[in-house]
């Protein structure tokens, strides 16, 4: 007979890309971090409805698990587990998903509802072979494949790990490495409210690389090179380093066609109110950016001119 815990709930991270996006889709290296403060959360109850059901009020959702398809993202986080528990008739609960992490605008919402539906879940099975961080990225990389068509593995690999990791796709095994740094790194984070979506901007890219293939794989080198240095910057505590290749990065992601006017628009006005450096982050096209500042006055002036300048909603970040 398998035991249940009663009440259930688990947490993933939102995440931001600082280095490599795109790129890491073709082997580059890449660097992420989690945003702690903007989670993802799962909460399982028993149900007595001899149902499982899936509720999520932010999305408008309440679904029962046997009627939803194959491709439903949340369905298909719940059925990684029972299948990897070998539980062809799921429990009778009712699975509470919400998220503070904006959908569609690059930073990890979809990877982190999938994780935490799916460390809540093992948790609730008392399976703690699938509440390991390797287990829960391996499965929730299954459902970022319906977001994001063909995934990096990074946005998985970020929210499950909940650390600043260094990430090269490569096979027959993905290179992941946690790093030191050396400085805290403080980011503001400002939304241009434009929702876009990754699978999308992925494909767009794939596409524009098949067609002018020297072209892309000059800037995919470039932006490679950028990764590698950025780490040995962020080791080495060179703060000014690191925002100089995030205004660099920016340069090679509007190359491919990934930003945005909107995104320019924040990047610029971060820039001119003295943050160290400012990009993109994420699939663009909308979405995020992030800016470098060294200090609490500096974050104050960057912050007025991401307002000015357009920004929905600001926050700050601090890598440790």
């Amino acid at each position: 007979m398998i035991e249940f815990n009663a009440v259930t709930e688990a947490t993933a991270p939102g995440k931001i890309i600082l280095f490599g996006e795109h790129a890491v889709v073709y082997g580059r290296p890449a660097i992420a971090a989690p945003i702690s403060q903007l989670r993802a959360k799962a909460t399982i109850t028993y149900s007595s409805s001899n149902n499982c059901y899936i509720v999520a009020p932010d999305l408008n959702r309440h679904d029962r698990l046997q009627d939803l398809p194959p491709d439903d993202a949340l369905a298909l986080a719940a059925r990684q587990v029972l299948d990897a528990a070998h539980i062809a008739q799921p429990p009778d609960v009712t699975i509470y998903v919400s998220s503070q992490i904006p959908i569609a605008s690059g930073m990890g919402s979809g990877a982190a509802i999938a994780a935490a539906i799916i460390r809540a879940l093992a948790k609730h099975l008392r399976r703690a072979d699938l509440q390991t961080n390797e287990m829960v990225s391996a499965l929730t990389y299954e459902v970022e494949k319906i977001h994001h068509g063909t995934p990096s593995g990074i946005d998985n690999t970020v929210v499950a790990y909940e650390q600043p990791i260094w990430f090269v796709r490569q096979s027959p095994q993905n290179q992941i490495e946690p790093f030191t740094v050396a400085t805290p790194l403080r980011f503001v984070v400002a939304d241009t409210g434009v929702r876009s979506s990754t699978k999308v901007a992925v494909g767009d890219v794939r596409g524009q690389y098949e067609a002018q293939p020297a072209q892309f794989t000059e800037i995919f080198d470039a932006c490679g090179r950028i990764a590698q240095t950025a780490r040995a910057a962020i080791e080495a505590g060179d703060v000014v380093q690191v925002g100089q290749l995030m205004t660099e990065n920016h340069a090679w992601l509007q190359q491919m066609t990934v930003s945005s006017p909107e995104l320019d628009r924040l990047v610029a006005a971060a820039l001119n109110a003295g943050a160290l450096g400012a990009k993109l982050s994420g699939a663009g096209r909308g979405g995020n950016m992030i800016a470098l500042v060294a200090n609490d006055e500096m974050e104050t002036a960057v912050r007025a001119a991401l307002h000015q300048a357009g920004a929905k909603s600001i926050l700050t970040t601090i890598l440790t």
